[in-house]
């Protein structure tokens, strides 16, 4: 079974390119922009195994630890694609090893 990874809407839609093995979907192609954190942590937490995310605040916003999906939080300068390129190694080892409930930082 292939890893389904869901980008939040503030990760730019060709980084999906960049994961190639994986199951890749974005907010945007699930019809949820817009939902709050909680809204959006919800409905991924049955559709997907990893949330992938700039938004550093969500780990405090919401209790990842109980959520039945991991969480990958990408920092960089930008969220320009170039900007994230660097960390596209780290985040296919992070996706491949994200547990339920835990959260990954990655940063450029």
């Amino acid at each position: 079974m292939r890893i389904r990874v869901l980008l939040d809407e503030c990760i730019p839609i060709p980084l999906a390119l960049e994961l190639p093995r994986f199951d890749v979907r974005t907010v945007r192609q699930m019809g949820w922009r817009g939902k709050t954190n909680g809204e959006l942590l919800q409905l991924a937490s049955s559709k997907f195994d990893v949330f992938v995310t700039l938004d550093r605040g969500l780990v405090h916003q919401r209790r990842v630890a109980s959520l039945p999906l991991g969480v990958v939080v990408l920092s960089a300068k930008s969220n320009e694609i170039d900007s994230l390129r660097p960390l596209m190694r780290g985040l296919r080892q992070a996706v491949l090893k994200v547990k339920p409930g835990q959260v990954i930082r990655l940063e450029a």
